[in-house]
């Protein structure tokens, strides 16, 4: 039992632990410690913790400016961390590579699960990467509701790609956020837009046709799918296919190539009735193999195409106008839930009509008025 004390004191939880985790939160920090040699001659302990460097904002601007990928990372990690007191130096280093963002072209990439949206993007990642492009791509994995963790494994489905060094992965998690992004994904744009990365991908946990706010901060929107696999009658349901400007049949190759050529045509029927996401833009479904990389040049000539379109229209412009003020609206929600759940008295009357409401004692409609009276008390 000491042995195992003694273990549990050199570990602790990090700051971004979610409030109120319990044992289930399985997340701990080993202190790091340093021999006497490699820096604490004259020290009376053979041993120290070593605490990594304090960076000012002034370092992460120009760590990431220098496209530093160790700073890059860490002011991603600034960025993401729900410590309040991360908060005030976060939205400075945005403030001032802010100018520095904005020259990118994203695309947003999402689809049922066991589409081969990873393969595919490590596919399409490469061919931009021997093309002279500078990639980043921004995978989201789900959280769990139970344990809030994530497994934020998709650098392991990219294994080539993440050994480019014109290549920057992040996976983050979705910390419960619905759309299939983070509450921080646009910030995360703006910071890698200003490293130099000329093409962002957005890669959604891809959970079905809930994949809708990223719609609200990418320039391309593209809904991957399989052929065969049930999911024809989904895809042609209105929702997300309102909302994409392609559609991409995955894994065209072998015995399963006729298959995709066959729900290509029946997806680009069902487009041919709704009406396009983008103003002057027709989407139309294309059919590829990830694996062998056969048509990924022509999806990204489809890609160019539209970029050309709607820049030269003036949808690029306004449509960037648009994502900004929507992300403003966005935070302003984020921060009034933030508020709301962090109130003392909330958290005191919630535990009450959690009881009351087991015991029928109140309706939900009614609770949920009685909350927010006493949060605007």
């Amino acid at each position: 039992m000491k042995k195992q004390s003694s273990k549990t004191s050199n570990t602790y939880k990090p700051d971004w632990t979610p409030e109120n985790a319990g044992d289930e939160f399985a997340v701990r920090v080993v202190k790091g410690k340093q021999s006497q040699s490699a820096g604490q001659a004259g020290s009376n302990s053979g041993s120290s913790e070593v605490k990594r460097k304090s960076l000012s904002v002034d370092d992460y601007v120009n760590g990431v400016l220098k496209f530093d990928r160790n700073i890059l990372a860490r002011a991603i990690t600034l960025i993401e961390s729900n410590n309040p007191t991360h908060h005030d130096m976060a939205q400075e280093v945005l403030k001032k590579l802010l100018p520095h963002s904005g020259k990118s072209l994203r695309i947003g990439i999402t689809g049922v699960p066991g589409a081969g949206k990873s393969t595919l993007i490590e596919s399409l990642g490469m061919y931009l990467i021997k093309q002279g492009h500078k990639v980043a791509v921004l995978t989201v994995d789900p959280s769990s509701t139970v344990t809030k963790g994530s497994i934020l494994g998709d650098k392991t489905r990219m294994e080539n790609l993440s050994k480019e060094k014109n290549c920057f992965i992040r996976p983050s998690p979705s910390g419960g956020t619905l759309g299939g992004v983070t509450r921080k994904s646009r910030e995360t744009i703006t910071i890698c837009e200003a490293a130099g990365f000329d093409i962002i991908i957005i890669e959604t946990v891809g959970v079905g046709q809930s994949e809708v706010t990223v719609r609200s901060m990418v320039d391309f929107f593209l809904l991957v799918l399989i052929a065969g696999g049930g999911d024809e009658l989904q895809g042609i349901k209105r929702g997300i296919m309102e909302l994409v400007d392609a559609i991409l049949i995955n894994k065209a190759d072998g015995d399963n190539e006729n298959k995709a050529s066959i729900a290509r045509s029946d997806y680009n029927k069902a487009l041919h009735y709704l009406q396009p996401a983008t103003k002057g833009w027709n989407a139309q479904a294309f059919a590829v193999s990830a694996l062998s990389g056969k048509g990924i040049p022509e999806l990204w000539d489809v890609i160019k195409k539209f970029e050309r379109m709607i820049k030269h229209s003036g949808v690029f412009e306004q449509r960037r106008k648009d994502q900004s003020i929507e992300w403003v609206f966005r935070m302003v929600e984020d921060s009034l839930r933030d508020e709301f759940y962090n109130n003392e008295k909330v958290q005191k009357a919630i535990t009450s009509i959690k009881v009351d409401i087991a015991k029928d004692k109140i309706t939900p409609t009614l609770a949920a008025e009685k909350l927010l009276r006493i949060f605007k008390s």
